[in-house]
């Protein structure tokens, strides 16, 4: 049997889960969580990780003087896709105003989620 050792981040516990994988790879035990949210965790992390991808792309336009935006993915990605997002945010530039929760760059990466703004730039 494997075990992977994983920090929950489900709630602001942050317990220490211990997932145990039979030799077809299948979830055999999990142990640890406190809550719900800690198993629900557990299984999509070993399983199919995701993850909210952060970065800033350049602005044009700006009144304040400002040269980037902040940014998030709208919801979590497969975690092997960082890289393609990175790559496709990279050289991109939009135009001001620019506010919070609009959307940048659509479907990125072919993920089916939109990229949007996390701050408000004039």
């Amino acid at each position: 049997m494997e075990t992977k050792n994983l920090t929950c981040i489900g709630c602001p516990l942050g317990c220490q889960i211990e997932v145990m994988m039979d030799e077809s790879g299948e979830i055999a035990l999990i142990t640890g969580n406190t809550c719900q949210r800690g198993e629900k965790y557990a299984r999509k992390e070993v399983t199919s990780p995701t993850r909210i991808v952060t970065s800033s792309v350049r602005v044009y336009g700006s009144k304040s003087g400002e040269r980037t935006v902040p940014l998030k993915t709208a919801s979590d990605i497969p975690k092997g896709k960082i890289m393609e997002v990175i790559r496709d945010l990279r050289g991109v530039s939009v135009p001001c105003p620019v506010h919070i929760g609009d959307v940048l760059m659509k479907d990125i990466a072919g993920t089916g989620v939109d990229v949007i703004a996390t701050k408000n730039v004039e």
